[in-house]
């Protein structure tokens, strides 16, 4: 039978995995978002040149600029909802992670008790009924 602390563990590993995934979708994200900008700044700049690139005509430099505009927007609301994942899914890690420890004081605690009735020889039967008031002297 696996403890409340073990079970708890195992949780707060699974979230820990979860905020990493979240973590890594977020930097892919704001990479994406770092090239297409990059994308914008080059296109703006041939814009500005007067020359197009070979192939290129201004008129299809802008629909570029417009279709990395747009992807750049849908990237960036992608981003700030992944931010706001990644930082619940952070508060969620720490309080698991406070719940987990208190658990497991909870364990070793009891494991103490055990170890100190088996030590002393009193039974946890025993200690319970020497604990109770006594009702001997009721009439």
């Amino acid at each position: 039978m696996t403890s409340r602390a073990d079970k708890l563990g195992r949780m707060v590993s699974l979230v820990k995995l979860q905020l990493r995934l979240s973590e890594w979708q977020l930097a892919h994200l704001q990479q994406q978002e770092r090239s297409l900008h990059d994308e914008q700044e080059w296109l703006v700049g041939a814009l500005n040149e007067g020359k197009p690139p070979v192939g290129s005509s201004s008129d299809s430099i802008a629909r570029r600029l417009n279709r990395a505009s747009v992807g750049a927007r849908a990237i960036q609301a992608q981003a700030s909802q992944q931010l706001d994942q990644v930082r619940s899914e952070s508060r969620r890690v720490k309080q698991l992670e406070q719940v987990a420890r208190a658990a497991l004081a909870d364990k070793l605690r009891d494991a103490e008790a055990r170890a100190l009735e088996e030590m002393t020889g009193i039974s946890p039967a025993t200690r319970d009924w020497a604990s109770r008031p006594a009702n001997r002297n009721k009439t």
